[in-house]
């Protein structure tokens, strides 16, 4: 059975996690970007929606409740249909802004999280903690009732 076999290179890539600005970075050959988390906001009558896109992680988090935590409307919806990943960080942030919500009156729900973040949801065993809704339009109809 001595078919052939393909050897492989393995390069010792080194990514910097603080890059300081939004620029690409060039490193061997390979374009990386940072990682990085926007926030697209909105506002209607008491009803503040805030669309996430990119990464909840570590590197994202400080900035990210920073923001979020400073939001004064009573009910928070954030739009999570363009996060593309959500570590454990990402979930105690969440975790965090609901527990503070709710200890000054105010009210938060997620909408539209990816299968990827209701994993790990579920993992962490919070998936039934949070406030989470399939789409934007649900939080909102829920707020209105």
């Amino acid at each position: 059975m001595g078919g052939n076999r393909t050897d492989m290179e393995t390069q010792d890539i080194r990514v910097q996690t603080d890059m300081g600005d939004s620029s690409l970075r060039i490193l061997r050959g390979l374009t990386i970007q940072p990682i990085r988390l926007d926030l697209e906001n909105g506002s209607g009558a008491d009803i503040y929606l805030t669309r996430l896109t990119g990464k909840l992680s570590l590197e994202t988090v400080p900035d990210f409740l920073c923001m979020m935590r400073s939001e004064p409307a009573s009910y928070l919806v954030l739009d999570l249909s363009g996060v593309s990943f959500l570590d454990s960080a990402g979930v105690g942030a969440l975790v965090s802004l609901f527990i503070s919500r709710r200890n000054t009156g105010k009210r938060l729900a997620l909408a539209a999280l990816a299968q990827q973040g209701i994993a790990a949801l579920q993992v962490s065993g919070l998936i039934h903690l949070l406030p989470l809704y399939a789409s934007v339009d649900l939080a909102i109809r829920q707020f209105r009732m």
